[in-house]
């Protein structure tokens, strides 16, 4: 089997301000770990595919950092993106890369910023999604076991399985209220969606070619162009800004659902990154030079170089940087964004 791995590593991470910045957003600090997130994702990919078959999907701004962080692959396989254009035209750009030097190329699509603890767990699971995608004409996602009724998530309904470890994918629901998403956790039957994918990039471009013809055409002529760059400049903003679950999942009858067993997390906030981390008795999660008395519940993490003193408040999540500090409750973790909108809106760059 060859399979081959791409990256996904353009996000902006925009509820990770006022660490997360345009020179370095999220997947690029070392946020959880003694690593960078897309260092870490390289580390857990690597293994199972190798530095000739991996490609990295970034900002064009960003392909030397990413350069840095990742120097086991030619700088040839960072692409870089001249406009940002959500997940599925960069997954169908890879595909396209992928089929010019082997048709029946397998491709494990992973996210370069998501947390996973156990890469023995996630390397069975790839396993199992390989094998059946290399036998099937099938898309593969997979599924999160739910730990709680999370409104933050899109949910898989897995059908009757289909082969072991294997189900039929019955409906893909984005981000349901607190009562379906309690639902779907009492039921046993719905699985968060992890944005992780295996799949025939030769079955991809097919199906990409029934329900977004015009999108994979135009990546498929960037891929085959004598200049490269000359042609990803001229032609991807063009392409539509589109999920590919919206794009494709939702749409194509032969998407599958793998149960995964590993611990996983999309550390989509301050708060997820604060549920990971070791915590006092109190609940706190400390980060740097800090000192908290009679507080609760909460997360701060000092980087300004001056200390942080937190008192007698609860939940609260407190960033301190040198050009900016964050206070809000953690329950309003994913308002981060906001502020980065209200940011852009009324012109401070040099915050961004």
């Amino acid at each position: 089997m060859s399979l081959h791995a791409v990256i996904l590593a353009g996000g902006r991470g925009t509820r990770f301000w006022p660490a997360s910045r345009e020179k370095t957003p999220k997947q690029f600090l070392k946020i959880g770990g003694e690593e960078s997130l897309l260092r870490m994702t390289a580390r857990r990919l690597l293994p199972l595919s190798s530095a000739d078959r991996l490609w990295i999907i970034t900002n064009e701004a960003h392909i030397d950092i990413a350069a840095a962080h990742v120097p086991e692959i030619a700088r040839a396989r960072i692409v870089g993106e001249p406009v940002g254009r959500n997940t599925a035209p960069a997954i169908a750009l890879a595909a396209c890369l992928a089929l010019r030097g082997d048709e029946n190329a397998v491709i494990l699509v992973a996210p370069a910023d998501h947390w996973i603890a156990d890469a023995d767990a996630f390397g069975a699971t790839v396993a199992t999604a390989a094998a059946f995608a290399m036998t099937h004409d099938a898309l593969v996602t997979f599924g999160i076991q739910p730990a709680s009724p999370e409104t933050g998530y899109g949910y898989i309904e897995a059908g009757e399985e289909v082969a072991p470890g294997v189900r039929r994918v019955v409906r893909f629901t984005e981000k349901p209220d607190r009562s379906t998403a309690e639902g779907f956790l009492a039921g046993g039957r719905h699985f968060w969606n992890s944005g992780i994918f295996v799949w025939r990039a030769r079955v991809l471009r097919d199906e990409l070619a029934k329900h977004a013809p015009a999108m994979i055409a135009a990546c498929e002529s960037i891929a085959r162009a004598a200049d490269f760059d000359a042609a990803l400049r001229a032609g991807y903003a063009a392409l539509p800004s589109i999920s590919i679950d919206y794009a494709l999942l939702e749409r194509s009858d032969r998407v599958f659902v793998v149960p995964s067993r590993f611990t996983w997390s999309d550390v989509g906030s301050w708060d997820a990154l604060a549920a990971l981390l070791p915590q006092d008795e109190q609940g706190n999660v400390v980060e740097g030079e800090a000192l908290l008395l009679d507080a609760k519940g909460c997360f701060v993490r000092a980087t300004s170089g001056r200390l942080a003193a937190v008192v007698g408040v609860e939940d609260l999540l407190v960033l301190d940087t040198p050009d900016a500090i964050l206070i809000c409750p953690k329950s309003r973790a994913q308002d981060v964004k906001r502020i980065v909108d209200a940011l852009e809106s009324t012109g401070h760059r040099g915050l961004l």
